[in-house]
C-alpha cells in the first residue's frame, strides 16, 4: 500500500482532503478505498460551481468490481475538477494521493477539516476496520 501523507486528512467514507491554500482543499479517495474497489474504470465529477455540504455525494466512482458514491469530506464550493481523469481513471489507482486527485473545493468551514481523521488517527480507523 501507498504511504499516507501526513497533510492529507480523511472522513469516515475514505475520500482524503489536502490543503492546498488556506480555504481551497484538494479532493481524492484513499489508497485503501482504490485498493478495496480494483481497477478504476470511470469516474464521474461534479460541475464546477456546485456547492457541496459534507457528506453529500458529489460523485461516482466504477471499478471492474462495483460502483460506489463519492462523498464531500467537508462543505464548499467546487472550484476545479480533474477532468484528466476520464480519460486516464487508472491513475487512481497508481496515485491516489497525488495524479488520481479528483475536484479542488473552497471549503465553507476550516472547522470541519479540523474535525477530520489525520493520517495516524486513519491508520487506526483502518486497522480496526480489518478487525471486524
Amino acid at each position: 500500500m501507498t504511504t499516507i501523507p501526513n497533510d492529507v486528512r480523511f472522513s469516515d467514507d475514505h475520500e482524503w482532503i489536502r490543503k492546498k491554500e488556506s480555504s481551497v482543499g484538494v479532493i481524492g479517495i484513499s489508497d485503501y478505498a482504490q485498493h478495496s474497489l480494483g481497477d478504476i474504470v470511470f469516474v464521474e465529477l461534479p460541475e464546477i460551481g456546485r456547492v457541496l455540504t459534507k457528506g453529500e455525494t458529489f460523485g461516482v466512482i466504477e471499478s471492474v468490481k462495483a460502483a460506489s458514491d463519492l462523498y464531500a469530506p467537508v462543505s464548499g464550493e467546487v472550484v476545479a475538477i480533474h477532468s484528466e481523469i476520464n480519460s486516464n481513471p487508472e491513475s487512481v489507482n497508481k496515485d491516489p494521493y497525488g495524479e488520481g486527485w479528483m475536484i479542488e473545493i473552497r471549503m465553507s468551514s476550516a472547522q470541519e477539516f479540523d474535525q477530520l481523521m489525520d493520517a495516524k488517527a486513519y491508520d487506526e480507523h483502518l486497522k480496526k476496520l480489518e478487525q471486524e
